[in-house]
């Protein structure tokens, strides 16, 4: 079901992390490639505005709501018909993730770098933005949660979220997003929700829409009636290949937090850990999508048998076993042998995992060693499935190796930093022939007499 990859005897000091990641198991996932159907999408809904945002839904949702922006009453009804103890769960995730996230606001700060010279360093939250919400082979009221709070913890003004109408909803629902996502909206205070998927959600948030218009002529004209979308400044949040190629497309026009691929665990264990605990983390990644990856990286022999065995055992048995199958069993998902822990630390920094778990004797001391992860779960009581829900933490993080070079959600990519410089008459005439000397040196002596004409009266 799940492959072996042997790298035991393997010299993976000689290997820089650009060619042990050639060498680890990762999904055919290639943002570029959605472009050449992306592009006219995002083309046509700049161009034709909330139709072609109603076309695109009814070609690859099989559903067109009656209205794109969702009722308030449609949004209360969802909240009331939750089940009780689903609220109480939203509740408390949206609790401990204020918690968190309000603790990550950086705080302005002044720096005196001369006397009557000082620069100081302000934080100031993105007007508007958009927040996508995830509706396919699953249902994401966290991923709301998710998004929402740390743009609410941020103090941004203006929130909007977009998630594909249903089309299995009955009732008052049909064709608006699924009620549980609704309902998770209304808890948090969001009134501007759409019933708009994929790539066309990127585009509307980006260009705006509005609908049919009526030109001088009396001619309907497209995309020049009433706005039902005002365009956002910033767009978040997780989706399939063609939202992530949608954000690639459009950066730009608008702020993107990142390009999210299939979501990956990497399990980093030794004999200690329980090959029951480590099937079943990596059986729910595996059930998110046929693409999802699931990777164990371990020296013992033991354990990859016992969770191989565990695994047999279990996925017969989960509800989504099919998915679960195709994704364990892809290129993607493998069972990693190296010689000892050391070399597996090395192996989880290069892969760069989105969620990584450490199931090792020493746990909390390996986690502070890792310099590549979305997440990291530290021991035997913390999975990844704590972190999707009700750990506190943010779980729209970097996947497909970018951890490496970007983070996950949280108030920061919120934030606009703004530096603040105030000097007297005084500092300026101490620091001034310095800058004008670095103005000569660049050959760019207009800079030089911007002070002289403040320090000197004139120029030279």
């Amino acid at each position: 079901m799940i492959s072996r990859l042997d790298l035991r005897g393997t010299a993976l000091s000689d290997l820089d992390n650009r060619r042990l990641r050639e060498v680890l198991p990762r999904a055919d996932f290639d943002v570029a490639d959605a472009l050449e159907v992306v592009l006219p999408i995002c083309h046509a809904v700049r161009g034709r505005g909330a139709a072609a945002v109603r076309e695109f839904g009814e070609r690859f949702d099989g559903v067109v709501p009656d209205r794109l922006r969702v009722p308030a009453e449609v949004s209360a009804a969802a909240l009331e018909s939750l089940d009780p103890q689903v609220r109480a769960a939203l509740e408390e995730s949206i609790r401990r993730a204020r918690l968190v996230h309000a603790d990550q606001m950086p705080a302005e700060h002044v720096t005196d770098v001369a006397p009557g010279g000082r620069v100081g360093q302000r934080w100031i939250p993105v007007e508007r933005v958009g927040l996508y919400v995830p509706g396919g082979l699953a249902v994401y009221p966290s991923s709301v949660v998710m998004n929402v709070v740390p743009a609410q913890e941020a103090g941004v003004r203006s929130l909007a979220v977009a998630s594909p109408p249903q089309r299995d909803n009955t009732g008052v629902f049909t064709g608006y997003p699924h009620p549980t996502v609704l309902a998770a909206c209304e808890l948090l205070g969001v009134d501007e929700v759409y019933a708009v998927g994929g790539a066309q959600a990127v585009a509307m948030f980006a260009y705006g829409a509005r609908e049919p218009g009526v030109g001088a002529d009396g001619a309907t004209l497209d995309n020049a009636g009433e706005v039902v979308c005002e365009p956002v400044d910033l767009v978040t949040g997780p989706g399939n290949v063609y939202v992530a190629s949608a954000k690639r497309a459009l950066r730009g026009v608008i702020g993107i937090d990142a390009e999210a691929g299939p979501t990956e665990i990497a399990v980093l264990a030794d004999d200690s850990a329980d090959p029951q605990h480590v099937a079943a983390d990596l059986i729910s990644q595996a059930e998110h999508d046929t693409l999802a990856a699931s990777v164990l990286v371990t020296d013992s022999v033991a354990l990859a048998e016992g969770v191989e065995t565990a695994l047999a055992e279990r996925v017969a048995l989960t509800k989504h076993h099919e998915r679960v199958t195709a994704a364990l069993s892809g290129r993607q998902s493998a069972i990693v042998l190296v010689d000892d822990l050391d070399a597996g630390q090395r192996v989880v920094d290069a892969y760069g995992a989105e969620h990584l778990e450490i199931q090792t004797r020493d746990a909390a001391q390996r986690a502070r060693a890792v310099r590549n992860a979305g997440a990291i779960f530290v021991g035997a009581s913390t999975p990844v499935s704590l972190g999707d829900y009700s750990a506190g933490s943010n779980h729209v993080l970097p996947t497909s190796g970018t951890a490496a070079f970007s983070s996950g959600l949280s108030v920061h990519a919120f934030l606009r930093s703004v530096q603040v410089i105030d000097y007297t008459a005084e500092a300026l005439a101490a620091v001034g022939p310095g800058v004008v000397a670095l103005s000569h040196a660049e050959d760019l002596p207009a800079h030089g007499e911007a002070i002289l004409a403040r320090t000197e009266g004139g120029t030279r």
